[in-house]
């Protein structure tokens, strides 16, 4: 999740929700015995890296399908930050949960499933993970000079020290832990790839 992005407007990602869950279907049963208190609440919303263009290029690939999973610190879980700017532990997501994903200016775009979520080390992140996360070339080499890059960026944004001391000033600790989630776009419809430039070669 991105620390740099723009906060987003509650009142923009309410209308967001509304006419997202209507568009999937998720407010039907609402119609008949009046919408329950989780419906009118708005799933969590965030953007991807850590910069506003990194959201705007990684966004542009959820909404053209190139991008189905995205990897995150468990650190940052650990140590997240609330709108309040205290600090506490965020729940990791689960299979099921909704999220809106924003643009680099904090607006609301695009409403993600999760559906699948799983713990590995980042040495364990293999060709196929780094094929859906859909950034640079797709190729496992590129993810993981990419990820390097942000992860460190991430360590150092979040306090947090390699856990192998030894590799603390040699370079990147492979043994940390990265949550590694898959989604579906629920909302909008997916775009074909050559609808949006901002999609190609995205790199960290």
């Amino acid at each position: 999740m991105s620390d740099e992005v723009d906060l987003p407007d509650g009142d923009a990602v309410a209308a967001f929700w509304e006419l997202a869950r209507r568009q999937v279907g998720l407010g039907r049963l609402g119609v008949i015995v009046g919408p329950s208190p989780t419906e009118s609440i708005p799933p969590p919303a965030w953007a991807f890296g850590d910069s506003p263009e990194l959201a705007d290029g990684l966004l542009a690939a959820v909404l053209n399908g190139t991008k189905t999973a995205c990897s995150s610190g468990v650190w940052e879980y650990e140590t997240a930050t609330d709108a309040q700017g205290g600090t506490g532990t965020e729940a990791l997501p689960q299979e099921g949960d909704l999220s809106i994903i924003l643009d680099g200016r904090g607006h609301p775009r695009a409403l993600v499933r999760t559906t699948s979520v799983r713990i590995a080390a980042f040495a364990e992140v293999d060709a196929e993970f780094a094929r859906l996360e859909g950034e640079d070339d797709l190729s496992l080499e590129a993810w993981r000079i990419g990820h390097q890059a942000y992860f460190s960026r991430s360590q150092a944004a979040h306090g947090v020290a390699p856990v192998d001391p030894a590799v603390e000033s040699s370079g990147f600790d492979e043994s940390v832990q990265l949550v590694l989630e898959q989604f579906e776009l629920r909302y909008p419809p997916r775009r074909s790839p050559s609808d949006d430039a901002t999609a190609d070669h995205i790199s960290r």
